[in-house]
């Protein structure tokens, strides 16, 4: 045979094996991926790029690999492979890879690939809430710096995380070695199954040498995230489908997550019971105890799931049995990940999400539980304890204001960490209103205008001018309504409601109007003299009050603010305010409702400047009638009308 035949025939041959070794390791690597074996899938991949493969479901299963193993910052490195294969990927992964390179620190890059998610997926929570909240990274700056950090004192060289409160002592996961004895280990990571210990708590939050918490407990599979009632005698927990020696797989051969309750009883955890809303078919996980121990909140991927997991709450029954498992709905849960909640006693709802801007990773938000079973504003607890990493599970005593949670961030001592911390300043969210009052007709900026911020409690908060270029700003709590009051000389308050966003601009502007400039350049102004009555020199309308009340009306306030204006340009103007109502009722309480109407017109223009010498207030009840309709004659209601009336009588110029 001809020797460049034999070379060619040699050379092909390799090629072949070669191919046929290459797409062996691939089914292999797609095995173990499928399997959720991914750290074995992992390992298989990366010996394939080093040979100089280049496949993009390969790099997609490798930065996915790495991705759902926490270590964003690998994950980040095959996406960059990807995407430099091609740029036109499904939109989730456009944000694994914005979540990867967070990660990586590189969130200029990060917000580019969130950008063109929200293009893609314009419906998607994750997108639209980036979209809406653009300075993120500014807000969540503005969160941090009020936790004082350190290692928890229980950690190992494996995994360490999902703490929980019991008594005075911390009850944790670890996946450490157990002496003695050979565990198995689980395929996602190829790290051991984890098991739940028990540590004292050290009065300055510092914690004694963990043990098991009890052989029963602990299975050959993970347990983990547990909870306690506050007597001690109930725990819930995180165990794989296993029980009673079963092991339960779903339609995949998969062994996922699920609820399991357990009681103290003799000095052991026993009764171990799974919660019957448990399925084979998707995990529930992460248990948390509403304050009054009537709901359990938790962790899923059931049915009627936002995105990748949701947090749902479920009723305990007085008898013991559960309601039907309810989502927390939107204002908490997003397309990904919602997981790990930790209520608090003053009914904050802590959680962990990837689902929000953030710094990358899990990041530990928390929400205000109203009492009406809504949420408030979710805000980022900021740095040190959230980081490029994943940080999650936290807990925290709310009176002594000390903690746990746990993290996978570089410099532990294993995979995940747990840290104790002491919250030096609460969190207040505060966001700045700005705005600009300016005339509503000539559109000229108006300086020197009162503004006063309202609570929804009627409460004055502040008071300020505005400046030159006509521009006022409070600082307000997030998530609260406010009212906005303006006022000037010579022009009409205005008053405006706002509600203040944490994850947008606050700006409400002004337009003051001037309705009664005409009236002071009539000549029948001009020339008024003691004994005038304003209300028929400024044609106004009759001070209407509400049958039987003397508050002001908002219809009566648009009259007195024309009172009030001429009281402004003629500073030594004194009036007599004459109130007085008509025949119906006894006249008893006709002159006693009549002089409290008088008095609640002076006690508004006080509120508005006017000094308290320049008015004078009385009633006169149905003693001055304009017609005929006393007691016992039939009149027409609008005969009626015209004798509840108020008269401003000029009493000194």
């Amino acid at each position: 045979m001809d020797f460049k035949k034999i070379l060619y025939t040699i050379g092909l041959s390799l090629m072949i094996f070669n191919a046929s070794a290459q797409q062996a390791l691939l089914d292999q690597a797609e095995k173990e991926y499928n399997n959720y074996a991914y750290a074995d899938a992992i390992a298989i991949y990366e010996k394939l790029a080093a040979k100089g493969f280049e496949d993009q479901k390969m790099f997609q299963r490798l930065g996915n690999a790495y991705y759902f193993n926490a270590d964003l910052a690998k994950a980040s490195i095959w996406y960059d492979r990807l995407f430099a294969i091609s740029a036109q990927q499904e939109p989730e992964y456009l944000y694994r890879y914005a979540q990867s390179l967070k990660a990586a620190g590189d969130y200029v890059k990060a917000d580019k690939m969130l950008e063109e998610f929200n293009k893609k997926s314009s419906a998607d929570t994750r997108g639209i809430l980036f979209a809406g909240n653009r300075n993120y990274l500014e807000q969540i700056k503005g969160n941090s710096g009020r936790f004082a950090i350190y290692p928890a004192g229980v950690n190992s060289k494996s995994s360490d995380f999902g703490s929980a409160f019991l008594g005075n002592s911390l009850v944790f996961s670890s996946a450490r070695q157990i002496e003695n004895k050979e565990g198995k280990t689980f395929k996602w990571t190829n790290k051991s199954f984890t098991n739940l210990y028990i540590a004292p708590i050290n009065a300055d939050g510092s914690t004694g040498s963990p043990l098991l918490l009890n052989k029963e407990i602990n299975s050959k599979f993970n347990e983990s995230t547990p909870v306690f009632t506050k007597d001690g005698k109930t725990m819930y927990f995180t165990r794989n489908n296993y029980l009673d020696g079963k092991r339960g797989k779903d339609g995949q051969n998969i062994t996922l997550l699920k609820l399991y309750k357990a009681s103290f009883i003799d000095g052991n955890w026993t009764n171990i019971r799974e919660l019957p809303f448990n399925s084979d078919e998707y995990s529930t996980a992460h248990p948390a105890l509403s304050v009054d121990e009537k709901k359990l909140y938790f962790a899923s991927d059931m049915p009627g799931t936002f995105g990748q997991s949701d947090l749902f709450s479920v009723l305990i029954n007085p008898d013991g049995s559960y309601g039907r498992p309810e989502n927390l709905g939107a204002q908490i849960n997003t397309e990904g990940r919602e997981t790990f909640p930790f209520i608090s006693a003053d009914n904050q709802l802590y959680f962990a999400t990837d689902g929000r801007p953030g710094l990358g990773g899990l990041d530990i938000v928390v929400a205000e539980m109203m009492q009406d079973g809504t949420y408030g504003q979710v805000q980022n607890v900021g740095e040190p304890v959230n980081t490029r990493s994943d940080d999650f599970a936290f807990i925290i005593n709310s009176v002594t204001r000390k903690g746990y949670f746990s993290s996978n961030r570089k410099g532990g001592a294993g995979s995940d960490d747990i840290y104790g911390f002491t919250e030096t300043r609460q969190l207040v969210c505060e966001r700045t209103l700005t705005g600009t009052v300016t005339d509503n007709k000539t559109g000229a900026v108006i300086a020197g205008a009162v503004l006063t911020l309202v609570d929804e409690d009627k409460q004055e908060v502040a008071k300020v001018q505005t400046a030159d270029d006509g521009s006022y700003s409070f600082t307000c709590n997030c998530n609260k309504k406010y009212a906005v009051r303006a006022e000037k000389k010579l022009y009409s308050p205005k008053e405006n409601s706002v509600v203040i966003a944490i994850a947008a601009e606050n700006k409400l502007d002004l337009k003051l109007e001037k309705p009664v400039i005409a009236l002071l350049e009539n000549p029948e102004i001009k020339g008024v003299k003691v004994g005038t009555d304003l209300a028929k020199t400024l044609n106004i309308s009759m001070i209407y009050f509400d049958l039987g009340k003397w508050n002001i009306t908002d219809k009566a306030a648009a009259e007195l603010n024309k009172i009030l204006a001429v009281m402004q340009e003629y500073p030594s103007m004194k009036i007599d305010i004459r109130s007085h109502t008509d025949s119906r009722s006894s006249a008893q309480s006709n002159m006693i409702l009549s002089d409290k109407r008088a008095k609640s017109i002076v006690s508004w223009l006080t509120s508005k400047g006017i000094d308290a010498d320049r008015l004078k207030g009385k009633g006169y009840g149905e003693s001055k009638l304009l017609n005929r309709c006393k007691d016992g004659v039939k009149c027409s209601e609008e005969e009626h009308l015209k004798n509840r009336r108020s008269e401003f009588v000029i009493s000194s110029m």
